[in-house]
């Protein structure tokens, strides 16, 4: 199945988009090795992430008009939001996954959230620390990963809050919530 899925998204996405969603896809195999999830699933998650993620702006619109996807006046601003839920829908229609855990992990791999799973934010930090990123803090990143998994969590809302202020960039209110989730949440314990 994984060739398969490899031959589709090697028509949809550029070589590069491509050899980040391998990468994602084996470092979320990795983490869920280490902290006790469903390998299997999370390296399918992380295969097809970005699955819609060579969508051109209007098209994601598109997509998610016609499949029912409400889009805030961040998503209507910044298009490129909407490529983890449409992937959602792209994920179940053109890769045959049905299986509802692999799905929240695509949807909420770019934003977080405040409610997700543990397969959710194995993917979500898998897209930030795999192998082909290379960026201030990364290695930081993936030290943290081996570990804590909420502490390399809460770097990684913390980077991405800092790269969207310095940018002056919109705030995703789901990036927010997610924070503020996962702070309520350690601070628990």
């Amino acid at each position: 199945m994984t060739e398969k899925i490899l031959d589709r998204l090697a028509k949809e996405l550029s070589p590069r988009r491509l050899e980040h969603s391998r990468g994602v896809s084996s470092a979320a195999a990795s983490l869920a090795a280490r902290y006790g999830a469903d390998v299997a699933k999370a390296r399918l998650a992380g295969l097809l992430h970005d699955c819609a993620r060579g969508m051109p702006n209007n098209l994601l619109l598109q997509a998610a008009a016609a499949s029912g996807i409400v889009v805030n006046g961040v998503e209507q601003r910044e298009p490129v939001l909407l490529h983890a839920p449409v992937g959602v829908v792209i994920a179940g229609r053109d890769y045959g996954v049905e299986d509802p855990e692999v799905l929240s992990a695509i949807r909420w791999h770019t934003t977080g959230g405040p409610v997700m799973s543990l397969l959710d934010e194995i993917v979500f930090l898998a897209d930030y620390i795999e192998p082909g990123r290379s960026f201030p803090g990364v290695g930081h990143l993936r030290e943290l990963a081996a570990a804590s998994l909420p502490e390399a969590l809460l770097a990684a809302y913390d980077q991405t809050l800092r790269y969207l202020l310095a940018e002056g960039g919109l705030i995703h209110p789901a990036t927010v919530e997610g924070r503020n989730a996962l702070l309520m949440k350690m601070k628990k314990k």
